[in-house]
């Protein structure tokens, strides 16, 4: 054995004879009610957990979320040793670290030399190859167990999707609310609706937010201390800060942030889930996906304390419908469209764009108001909230043509709710339309006149939203113009485009020419 194994047999000591189950637990799965953890005898079984330098450099990942995976991870290794479990832990600064997860599986199934390996099915199809790829040179049975995380499996997407023309979120939507009766009265939709859009997504106004309801935050404990000390350290280079880390790390933590959300911020996250507002980083979302998706909590037990407040006329049924349909909807649909479509789905790129990502999304700078504040607000806090990734960050990568595989790898290392089954089809399907519509029914494409709607940036910005040309043009309102005329044969088969693709045919040629000039000269300008 090694130094590290020895030191976790000897806080949990295991009886002499062969192991019988090596339990993987990723960094993504720390849930204690995990099915990989069905039937576990802790005098035959142990759980096998490893921080390795792969998973924060596959793509540059950001510090704030290379802390969080590890902080968790640790603190979840500390909570199974407590209850008596052993747990074989690799942390990144061992010096026997083999670097990536299969690697250093492989390496310890040698060590220890388990009858079996059980798990609950990654998230990743990477990370679900690595684990095949080790178990079968290993020659170690692999047992892979459904994710009771989720409403549903990908067997039952698949079902759903089986002779389908198209995928779409709200059949699906609908289907697992009747199926699991959420929001349901007498098997109809409460308030006799599926949809409180009409009711939800308004701007701020002029007035601004007002007094805002507190993040959650919580102070880094001494594990915690360590983490951003070694993140710090070895990851000096990669991309944000660590100064405001605050993120929960524990069940128990995860649990606080849920209840906070719930009494001070759903009553008004409908009305407001699309608003942005200059240096307002937190707003009325919940701030739970990144506990969500680290397994901390449930979807059923986050989307049945939000039903509950309805029920008790705490928040609204508008609210609540479209905090439900984040989780129960879009969640459970991207996981589907990922599964079903991997992994051939990682190259699509349909709109064939190829522009370089500009490198102000690494670092912030630019004049352009409503990117530097959604860029800048996720390098400090690698957060932002869905609107700032659709409409803001994603919506300036679409216009501008860039490459889709590069805003993915972005998208992925900079946000610490990033895991790949969840943020792929959100940016290759709904932000950057990549797929060609597997996902979404159209492109959302915008011009700066969407983020003056909903947003104060365009005040004091030196860019006019109404301009597409000149020296005060919004480089959204030029890129857009730009984006539909070079896409016109494409999007005029696509119905939902109809009324854009028209107003193309309203301009004139040399409006037209110069439109297409001013792109240019802009993309000239922020290329790397």
């Amino acid at each position: 054995m090694t130094g590290r194994h020895t030191a976790a047999a000897a806080a949990n000591p295991m009886p002499s004879g062969r192991l019988r189950h090596l339990v993987i637990v990723l960094g993504d799965q720390l849930d204690e009610q995990s099915s990989a953890f069905d039937g576990f005898d802790a005098e035959r079984d142990a759980v096998w957990m490893a921080e390795v330098a792969e998973e924060s450099t596959h793509v540059w990942s950001a510090r704030q979320r290379i802390a969080l995976f590890l902080s968790a991870m640790r603190h979840f290794a500390e909570s199974l040793r407590a209850r008596g479990w052993t747990v074989h832990y690799t942390r990144l600064d061992d010096s026997a670290n083999a670097g990536t997860l299969a690697a250093q599986l492989q390496t310890d199934i040698d060590t220890l030399a388990p009858q079996a390996l059980v798990m609950t099915a990654p998230g990743d199809w990477r990370v679900l190859q690595a684990m095949r790829a080790a178990a079968k040179a290993s020659a170690t049975p692999l047992d892979l167990r459904d994710d009771r995380h989720f409403f549903s499996t990908v067997r039952d997407f698949a079902a759903h999707a089986q002779g389908r023309k198209q995928l779409r979120l709200e059949y699906w939507y609908r289907e697992l609310r009747t199926k699991h009766g959420i929001l349901m009265e007498g098997g109809k939709p409460a308030g006799g609706q599926w949809n409180f859009d009409a009711d939800n997504r308004q701007s701020f106004g002029a007035a601004g937010p007002g007094a805002l309801p507190p993040r959650s935050i919580f102070a880094p404990d001494a594990i915690t201390q360590g983490v951003l000390a070694l993140v710090n350290s070895r990851f000096s280079g990669h991309p944000g800060t660590l100064d405001s880390f605050g993120w929960p790390v524990t069940r128990a933590q995860a649990l606080q942030a849920l209840d906070s959300f719930i009494t001070q911020r759903l009553p008004l996250f409908g009305q407001f889930e699309d608003a942005m507002w200059h240096g307002e980083a937190w707003l009325y979302h919940s701030h739970l996906s990144s506990s969500m998706n680290l397994k901390l909590l449930g979807a059923r037990e986050v989307v049945e304390a939000a039903e509950a407040a309805y029920r008790a006329g705490h928040a609204p049924l508008a609210a609540v419908e479209g905090f439900v349909r984040q989780i129960l909807g879009w969640r459970e649909f991207v996981r589907g469209i990922y599964w079903t479509q991997m992994p051939d789905y990682a190259a699509c790129n349909e709109l064939d764009a190829q522009q370089p990502l500009p490198d102000f999304y690494w670092t912030g700078q630019t004049d352009m108001a409503c990117l530097r504040d959604a860029l800048t607000q996720t390098l400090a806090h690698g957060y932002a909230h869905h609107i700032q990734r659709l409409m803001v960050t994603g919506l300036y990568a679409l216009l501008l043509g860039v490459r889709p595989q590069a805003v993915h790898e972005w998208y992925l290392a900079v946000y610490v709710d990033a895991v790949e089954w969840v943020e792929m089809p959100n940016v290759l399907g709904m932000s950057q339309f990549a797929d060609g519509g597997v996902m979404a029914s159209k492109p959302y494409a915008a011009t700066g006149k969407y983020i003056q709607r909903m947003s104060n940036h365009c005040k004091g910005c030196r860019f006019d939203p109404a301009e597409a040309t000149g020296d005060k043009a919004c480089p959204f309102t030029t890129l857009y113009w730009d984006f539909l005329i070079r896409h016109e044969p494409w999007l005029a088969k696509n119905p939902r485009m109809a009324l854009q693709v028209k107003n193309i045919a309203r301009l004139t040629p040399e409006k037209r020419a110069l439109i297409l000039q001013q792109a240019l000269s802009h993309q000239t300008l922020v290329a790397p």
